[in-house]
């Protein structure tokens, strides 16, 4: 690749490493993207880096990422119009959606782009090598990102089958055992809120009551208990900042089968209790 020295690129590069990549290549973490794209810029002082954006556990397959989408604002607003990734695999594993965004959006929007790995920079492109190889190259990250795909429902089938638990998060009232993050341990302060719950719903109480007098004892919900504890959790059911229990979150718990030692796993999941 030439130097360019009648222009300065204001470029930002951009990181990908998704769950399924794990730890298996350092030169794939973020770490060693960063260092890699960091090299590069200091070789060509044309490319001006303003920034480094990082989208750290999610898949190519698709570019509804955080911050990949928050780079593209930036682009639009004027302020980058160059991209380097480490290579075509990390900017993304949809080859239409990548095929669309170098040979359409890019040049449209005058962003320069470039995949340091496949030796592709658009400002000194090949067009007819580029068209072959190119496409070709996209058509295997995807068809990387689909076989990934299989092989993880399949290893998740045969955990599912073998009674493992392959949540996230264990549901209110158990905990994962640090041993063996697939099996469950009762987690003694939320199984007596667990308890108490059913008990109260025995003695004739309603949802709505019972939730009332969670609230009025200072019991955490489900969720604030979960990040009492230092997890990244998240809801759909969560509306309000302050920690309010309510009749839905009840009647969650109370219809959730594990409680009765039912662990449903691999069809609809069941309500989240939070």
């Amino acid at each position: 690749m030439n130097k360019t020295q009648e222009q300065v690129w204001n470029t930002y590069g951009y990181v990908r490493l998704s769950h399924e990549d794990g730890d298996k290549e350092e030169s794939n973490s973020v770490t060693g993207q960063k260092d890699l794209i960091r090299d590069y810029l200091s070789r060509y002082p044309e490319l001006r880096e303003c920034g480094m954006k990082v989208d750290d556990g999610y898949t190519g397959s698709n570019f509804d990422r955080p911050a990949f989408q928050e780079m593209m604002a930036e682009v639009k607003a004027g302020k980058v119009n160059c991209i380097v990734v480490k290579d075509l695999s990390r900017f993304g594993r949809d080859h239409l959606g990548v095929g669309e965004y170098i040979e359409r959006i890019f040049p449209f929007m005058g962003v320069r782009f470039i995949a340091i790995n496949d030796n592709y920079d658009s400002l000194h492109s090949n067009v007819e090598s580029d068209e072959l190889i190119i496409p070709f190259k996209n058509l295997i990250n995807e068809a990387y990102c689909r076989d990934t795909s299989i092989k993880i429902r399949s290893q998740l089938e045969i955990k599912r089958q073998r009674g493992d638990f392959i949540g996230s998060f264990a549901v209110f009232g158990y905990r994962k055992d640090p041993e063996n993050r697939h099996h469950l341990l009762v987690d003694d302060y939320a199984a007596d809120v667990v308890r108490d719950i059913f008990k109260w719903k025995l003695e004739g109480i309603s949802a709505g009551d019972i939730a009332d007098r969670l609230t009025a004892s200072g019991i955490p919900t489900p969720m604030d208990y979960k990040r009492s504890l230092g997890m990244r959790y998240s809801t759909s059911f969560r509306v309000k900042e302050e920690s309010v229990w309510d009749a839905g979150m009840v009647l969650r718990i109370l219809k959730n089968p594990v409680y009765t030692g039912v662990l449903e796993q691999g069809g609809s999941p069941p309500p989240a209790t939070g």
